[in-house]
């Protein structure tokens, strides 16, 4: 993990450009970031640098280029109520060059449902004053001015985006018209209650550099007719992926080498494998080889402007079930403006005649829509729906519609990614009671109460409060999704109330990395718990959320903490997790609590949320992604062919250098039964394992740093020489298989010997890395002086190499599994008895390296760089840089604000639901979106399997309850219990487990049998498990193999046993 402020950055140049925070108006305030560099750029002259350290997962979704353009942006957001506030933190975080926060209202307590920044102290102050010293923490690389004067064209010819919410359309359409003919970019964001509405407008001539975020595909060629058009067929060992329309390049063809040069050229898909391209009858002949890659070719696209728009608008759609909703909204919004300008307020909440008004509105203004525009019929109660919540203001939508638009700032800004062309309305309907709607929400209940969630209330009344206010959560997770869930929960007001209380766990530390996009942390909280830093940052913005933060991973080793009394107390879960087994771990809990589950994840600009209700709906493990292709073994060994493949291979060289030697050193000294254990694994491991212990201890046992510094020439020497001259030995370049075809050919690429220079870079980022590494293991001290290393490496002898004859190489992973059958014995014992014993090396421990990808000074990534470079030189495969490196080898999972914050706005959508007790299927929503293309799928969540036996249905959160003490208070025994399921259920047990011990089985043995009949329970489940039970059980769960009545082998759930 890196605390350092000092990280590897890359140089980029910077154009100088217009600023927004110079403006001549006395009306603005900026906090002093003198002793911070802009945007994360140093200033030397015209170089600048984007802080790596910062920006990594970011860089991962949106790409060096477009950040470097994204840098140069200033940005205006004005209104800063709880959607402008949003926007301006997801921008803020982004780095880009400025932002300028503008309002001219002061904070009211309808602010307080969703604008975080402002506390109830600073009522009556102006929002956008209070808000910018604390936006302006969130990155020391982006300044923050505060500006409360008019929208002046002069001010507004300062910025290339703007950013309109909390704004009447008649100021809209002003600033539209000048922003256009500026060629200045506009998105315009507004919500009102279960509603959002989003406007862009970049321009009429927007250039897209990238339309869908992907990684450009590439496939394998192995053949090129001559033709018009001529057809090319790739290597059928995958799909090519490609689609007609695509572009592409090829490289590496041999024969048809007018290719190589070719400009980029457009497909037509012919199959899975095949496709044509251009004119090739007057080419040279096809011989083999060759690799075509996909081209991203620039879109223009063009906007019109919001006057233009707003008469003939384009629509993207949020829901495909609602595909007649974003007219009908288009028209409703627009009515509401007229409303608000008629009566200078918006209409009140489930206020009758004000519905009725904002309806004959929609209808005039209908009327004198185009014909081709007219709706054919209003739908009255979304429009009525619409009015009743135009003063709402929700945390959870302004989290959706915040995310997206400043998504939409970001491409402005950069030209990656498809923009929003150009209306996009979104409504969550489904939150509302699914009966008596209009009995529990009357204008009583939903009229403002001078609290600070008014802006709520108006949506869902004052009972609906008071029970989120109550609620009891457990969320698992204090990362990027986790703060974004907290932030909501303080909002809205869950666990605010009496008896209510938010449980977060999180063992992890914040990191640097960690700061440009979980919000609730800043530079000076780096090595402090996430999940104590997330529940005071939290606990800052409603002093009222009874917030409770442990630093436990879930799992088995802390169901002592997380027991049965602890889940029994809860209302739901929500999870923050970023691996799958914590995931299915919770699920499972969730399961067997029967307690509601929140699941969320992103992946850059990808996000989906899953809402598991107990007995309706599937759980998040009935359903699981294919697992990751993995690359085989052959292939990492000695035929690799792309970047991937040697990553991958000195991310196995590090554990296997730098690791697991010392493991097994360490355990060889202190655990006795370390030997006896290493004989039992399977295949050639325990010979692998032994060559390692011995070679530590014996053969590259260090005295020295120059030692270390031997040892790595001489790795670097086996690998990038030796090795590879023993490979051509046994197969030559012109090698041909039986069937007559090169052996290196296709896949396989004919790899050449490296030869060691102390003058090349690379070769001395290696021996520095690896020598560095290598001393770390046993303690002794190195140096990163490479004139220092040079000197030594001048001394050192490295054993001349003859390929041998007679060394078996392995051309397939199968060939590999047959040789690994025989294990030679002789070899085995030899290094047993070689071995210095354990008591001869009681002072001597070696000290394993465990890989950490984010700290830039502990040679960790500066070894896998070099050690995949050269092997990709090896076998000419193109080389990685460091930021691609770290990305493939650290397994790193790009992320962005603007996704997690959207994300997380529909998951807090669902809670509301979950909150209520919705119990039919359709109101509840699993969604998954790309705001890259953009695309925005929801779908009813799947219902819970049944099952059967007999008559009785059964679903996955159905079980058999059995007491296990009987009313005598005497425990349950074995026959007892089997007794139980013949009477109760006509059900015959074949077969009884508990976790991974068998308790009974029919075929056991006699004498076993009759010992277990008259045991209690829980007196087999400790014997045979070796475990005690812990006092925290109450119950334990047992899995049944049945039979019915007519001997048939039956499903049944599983049973909890309750002991206590």
């Amino acid at each position: 993990m890196s605390s350092s402020p000092l990280s590897k950055k890359r140089r980029l140049s910077e154009s100088e450009t217009k600023t927004g925070s110079n403006c001549s108006s006395g009306k603005s305030v900026q906090t002093d970031l003198r002793e911070a560099p802009a945007n994360g750029m140093a200033k030397n002259g015209s170089e600048a640098d984007i802080d790596e350290g910062l920006y990594s997962r970011q860089l991962y979704v949106l790409g060096h280029e477009a950040m470097k353009r994204m840098q140069n942006a200033n940005i205006l957001v004005s209104g800063l109520r709880g959607l402008g506030v949003e926007i301006a933190k997801n921008i803020i975080l982004g780095g880009v060059k400025s932002v300028t926060v503008h309002d001219q209202g002061v904070a009211e307590w309808s602010d307080l449902s969703s604008q975080f920044y402002l506390h109830e102290e600073d009522l009556g102050k102006n929002r956008a004053e209070i808000s910018q010293p604390r936006l302006a923490e969130l990155n020391s690389y982006v300044p923050v001015t505060a500006y409360t004067g008019p929208l002046s064209e002069d001010f507004l010819g300062n910025f290339q985006v703007v950013v309109l919410t909390n704004c009447p359309l008649e100021e809209q359409l002003r600033i539209s018209d000048f922003c256009h003919s500026q060629d200045i970019k506009l998105v315009v964001a507004d919500t009102k209650g279960l509603f959002g509405q989003l406007f862009c407008d970049f321009g009429d001539e927007m250039v897209v550099t990238d339309t869908n975020g992907e990684q450009p595909l590439s496939a394998m060629v192995s053949m090129i007719t001559k033709g018009c058009p001529g057809e090319v067929t790739c290597l059928d060992e995958a799909r090519h992926g490609f689609e007609s329309g695509d572009f592409v390049s090829f490289t590496e063809i041999e024969g048809m080498k007018e290719l190589n040069s070719s400009e980029p050229m457009e497909i037509k898909v012919l199959g899975p494998y095949t496709f044509s391209i251009g004119d090739t009858s007057s080419f040279s002949d096809y011989v083999r080889g060759g690799i075509v890659t996909q081209v991203k070719m620039p879109k223009k696209i063009s906007f019109k402007s919001l006057r233009c728009s707003l008469q003939e608008p384009e629509f993207i759609l949020t829901d495909f079930s609602k595909f007649d909703r974003p007219a009908q909204l288009h028209l409703g919004f627009q009515a509401l403006h007229e409303f608000c300008k008629k009566h200078g307020h918006f209409p009140k909440p489930r206020n009758q005649a004000d519905a009725a008004e904002v309806l004959a509105l929609t209808k005039e203004l209908n009327e004198q829509a185009a014909p081709s525009r007219k709706q054919e019929q209003l739908n009255e109660d979304i429009l009525k729906e619409l009015s009743f919540q135009a003063t709402g203001d929700l945390a959870p939508v302004n989290a959706f519609i915040g995310g997206l638009a400043a998504q939409e700032v970001m491409k402005a800004c950069s030209g990656k990614f498809m923009p929003i062309t150009q209306w996009l309305y979104f409504d969550a309907l489904e939150c509302l009671p699914e009966e008596n709607k209009d009995t529990l929400l009357t204008e009583e209940n939903c009229s403002p109460k001078h609290c600070r969630y008014d802006g709520q209330m108006a949506v869902f009344g004052s009972d609906m409060q008071a029970k989120l206010g109550q609620q009891k959560y457990f969320l698992v997770g204090a990362g990027a999704i986790g703060c974004e869930l907290l932030k909501n929960f303080a909002m809205i007001g869950l666990g605010c109330g009496q008896g209510g209380e938010v449980v977060v766990t999180d063992m992890d530390t914040i990191e640097k990395s960690n700061l440009n996009r979980q919000f609730l942390f800043r530079p000076w909280d780096v090595t402090k718990m996430k999940s104590d830093t997330a529940a005071a940052a939290v606990k800052e913005m409603n002093p009222n959320i009874h917030i409770v933060s442990h630093q436990d991973r879930v799992g088995p080793d802390t169901e002592r903490v997380y027991d049965d009394d602890f889940f029994e107390n809860l209302d739901g879960v929500a999870n923050a997790l970023d691996n799958v087994d914590a995931r299915m771990y919770m699920d499972r809990r969730c399961v067997y609590y029967r307690k509601p589950l929140l699941e969320s994840g992103t992946l850059g600009t990808k996000g989906n949320i899953q809402v598991v209700i107990p007995f309706l709906t599937e759980s998040y493990s009935s359903s699981q992604d294919p697992p990751e292709k993995s690359i085989p073994i052959c292939t990492l060994k000695n035929f690799p062919n792309a970047i991937e493949h040697t990553l991958q291979w000195a991310r196995d060289e590090f554990e296997g250098l730098f690791k697991q030697p010392a493991e097994n050193v360490n355990q060889y000294i202190t655990d006795a039964k370390f030997m006896e254990r290493t004989q039992k694994l399977p295949g050639t491991q325990p010979l692998e394992v032994l060559e390692a212990v011995y070679k530590s201890l014996v053969t590259d046992r260090p005295k020295t740093w120059a030692d270390c510094v031997a040892w790595a020439c001489n790795h670097w020497h086996t690998q990038y020489c030796n090795n590879i001259r023993q490979l051509l030995h046994n197969f030559p370049p012109n090698q041909k298989t039986n069937s007559g075809t090169l052996f290196w050919s296709g896949p396989k690429r004919c790899p050449h010997p490296l030869t060691f220079d102390i003058s090349n870079p690379l070769h001395m980022d290696y021996v520095v890395a690896a020598a560095n590494l290598f001393a770390q293991t046993y303690g002794i001290t190195g140096t990163r002086d490479r004139a220092a290393i040079v000197e030594l490496l001048r001394q050192v002898q490295v054993p001349e190499f003859t390929p041998k004859s007679g060394v078996r190489i392995h051309i397939s992973d199968q060939e590999l599994q047959n040789a690994n059958a025989s294990v030679d014995d002789s070899r085995l014992e030899e290094l047993k008895s070689s071995l210095p014993g354990p008591q001869q090396l009681q002072d001597f421990r070696m000290f394993p390296v465990d890989f950490e990808k984010d700290d830039d000074t502990n040679f960790h990534m500066d070894f896998i760089v070099a050690a995949s470079n050269l092997r990709a030189e090896n076998y000419d495969i193109p080389p990685a840089d460091r930021h691609k490196s770290k990305l493939i080898a650290g397994k790193i999972i790009p992320a962005i604000a603007t996704t997690t914050a959207a994300v997380v706005g529909l998951v807090c959508l669902e809670l509301y639901k979950v909150i209520q007790g919705h119990q039919r299927l359709e109101s509840f929503k699993n969604g998954f979106l790309n705001l890259a293309l953009p695309f925005f799928g929801f779908s009813e969540p799947v219902s819970c399997p049944k099952n059967k036996y007999y008559s009785t249905e059964w679903t996955l959160w159905d079980r058999f309850e059995v007491q296990g003490i009987q009313p005598d208070g005497q425990e349950m025994t074995l026959r007892e219990f089997l007794a139980y399921f013949k009477k109760e259920h006509k059900l015959e047990i074949t077969m009884l487990s508990q976790g991974v011990s068998m308790l009974y089985s029919f075929f056991m043995q006699p004498a076993k049998l009759k010992e277990r009949h008259d045991q209690p329970m829980t007196e087999i489940v400790t014997r045979v498990s070796k475990k005690k039970i812990g006092r925290h059980v109450k119950a334990l769960v047992f899995e049944l193999c049945c039979n019915d009545d007519s001997g048939d082998d039956t499903e049944v759930p599983y049973v909890r046993y309750t002991i206590r």
